[in-house]
């Protein structure tokens, strides 16, 4: 594929020689025939480096010898330009013989409907559904068009997802969520949880990720939100649109999450609190108070930034500084007369 069809097909402005570019890789692995990117200006360096034969960079990227494709959003752009080189593959339409599919479900057209799924009783899903195998789909189910569920991927009882959902493997749902009540003989008595979570349009749910019901009400889950590998949002939640749960985070029941929010590796978020739109939370913090929108926060427990930083900093001092303030006490000790011990004998 020449390096014009690649700029016609995604909006973007060649500046250099038209080459043929038979594949895509990472700056630092692309070799002769492939072409890379540049998102982060730390890595401007690097373009002087590879061994790409053209590079894809933003619009105000300084000029270098190799051929550049720009852009104003480069990373986008080489996101794109993947789907040019890379094609998943294509599931021919219609329903394997080991299928199970109850007969009062509703199956949209150009269904493809993999080994092993089973779907149980009053089940609506719309068109051009791909379920692979092992795919299980609890009755009373509602799930909108292009829906796509990867190997082993489970959808519980009475729970909607709207069209575009995508669910990678092991993903859950719709499971049960944690809770119980204790008696007064001290057991633990399991609260039903009978409300369905919902999912909205072009959400996606990776792997061996859980969304669980709410015991009541519903856990909902807006459009355009993407939920990574490991995460779980606990009953009740409410996680906004455009929103990026990333792998390991968990939110504790009744959480509620904003738009365009931004939970890092392994962010852990307190039941009932609130995260505002916009907010960021760097990985592996602890989140047990709200968070006001547009505030990027980290550490445990979570503050804004900056002061985290700058606690960090004094932190890693500790050692010099506990060692000055012996230092110091023992210079005092030793000026001080008031504080050396007495070797007089006291008077009778």
């Amino acid at each position: 594929m020449k390096l014009s069809e690649i700029a016609s097909s995604l909006g973007l402005r060649l500046d250099g020689a038209d080459l043929e570019i038979n594949g895509i890789a990472g700056i630092e692995e692309a070799g002769p025939g492939q072409i890379t990117f540049i998102a982060n200006p730390r890595y401007a360096a690097a373009a002087r480096s590879t061994r790409a034969s053209a590079i894809i960079v933003a619009d105000d990227f300084p000029a270098i010898p190799l051929p550049t494709l720009r852009s104003d959003n480069p990373y986008l752009a080489f996101a794109r330009a993947i789907e040019l080189f890379y094609h998943p593959p294509r599931y021919s339409n219609g329903i394997h013989s080991t299928a199970a599919i109850h007969d009062s479900a509703r199956l949209g057209k150009h269904a493809s409907v993999g080994p092993f799924v089973f779907i149980d009783e009053d089940v609506v899903i719309g068109d051009n559904c791909v379920l692979l195998p092992h795919v299980a789909i609890y009755r009373g189910a509602r799930i909108g068009e292009n829906f796509f569920a990867h190997a082993h991927a489970v959808v519980r009882e009475y729970c909607q997802l709207g069209d575009n959902v995508i669910l990678q493997n092991g993903a859950v749902v719709g499971a049960d969520g944690f809770g119980f009540a204790k008696d007064n003989s001290g057991h633990w008595h399991k609260i039903v949880q009978s409300g369905p979570a919902v999912l909205g349009d072009d959400v996606e749910v990776q792997a061996n990720a859980c969304v669980d019901r709410a015991s009541v009400g519903e856990t909902r889950i807006a459009r355009g939100a993407k939920i990574d590998n490991l995460v779980q949002v606990g009953h009740g939640c409410r996680v906004g649109e455009d929103t990026l749960l990333c792998a390991q985070v968990g939110l504790a029941g009744s959480t509620q999450v904003g738009n365009q929010v931004i939970l890092a590796g392994q962010v852990g978020v307190a039941g009932h609190c609130k995260v505002g739109d916009r907010a960021v939370a760097t990985a592996q913090s602890g989140i047990p108070n709200d968070v006001a929108a547009g505030t990027t926060v980290s550490g445990y427990p979570a503050v804004e930034n900056r002061q985290w930083l700058r606690s960090v900093a004094v932190f890693n001092k500790l050692p010099e500084l506990a060692k000055a303030v012996r230092e110091l006490a023992g210079q005092r000790t030793s000026e001080s007369p008031a504080l050396q011990p007495s070797n007089s004998k006291p008077k009778p």
